[in-house]
């Protein structure tokens, strides 16, 4: 045997029990054994961008088990989350300029989602360019739609159509000599 005596499991035991495999944030819940900055990003409208942000600004490491952190370093998560837009500059919020209010929010969860489709009805009702695109269901921000985004079906020659149409009408015109012949 060596010197150094193998560990023995009690520790990481500990460690374990001590891990939150949920952490609820908002409406969501998220996988406490996961790194921070991954399970941030499992929450709609957190990305990885702002992940990292968050877990900067609460001075946790963001490689570290989100589950295995203090409570009271969930709850400056939990609480940066919530006032991200008040944190970081406007153009990286996601709900700018609010139509009603006119301010700058960042919506997560539920709410990014509910907000979105607010926006996209006001649109429809008041007729705006971008309204009537998404009646009709095409794209809305200026991408090319003359070989794209086509939901009629196939556009252009089907020649295996054409081969069965051909087949047909081939079978249809032996049979009508053979019934020519015998008369």
């Amino acid at each position: 045997m060596s010197e150094n005596e193998p560990e023995t499991g009690d520790e990481e035991a500990e460690e374990e029990e001590d891990i939150r495999y949920f952490v609820r944030i908002g409406q969501t819940d998220l996988d406490g054994t996961k790194s921070v900055e991954r399970s941030l990003t499992e929450l709609q409208g957190i990305g990885r961008r702002s992940a990292r942000i968050i877990a900067e600004k609460a001075g946790v490491d963001r490689r570290h088990t989100f589950g295995a952190l203090e409570d009271d370093e969930i709850d400056e998560i939990v609480g940066l989350v919530e006032g991200y837009a008040d944190e970081v500059p406007e153009w990286l919020a996601n709900h700018r300029q609010d139509f009603f209010s006119g301010e700058t929010t960042h919506e997560t969860g539920n709410d990014l989602e509910l907000t979105r489709r607010q926006d996209i009805n006001r649109m429809k009702m008041i007729d705006s360019y971008r309204g009537v695109r998404h009646k009709r269901g095409q794209k809305v921000r200026g991408q090319r739609t003359k070989s794209t985004g086509r939901t009629e079906g196939t556009i252009g020659v089907n020649v295996e159509a054409i081969k069965e149409e051909q087949a047909e009408e081939a079978a249809a015109a032996e049979e009508e000599e053979e019934a020519g012949g015998e008369l």
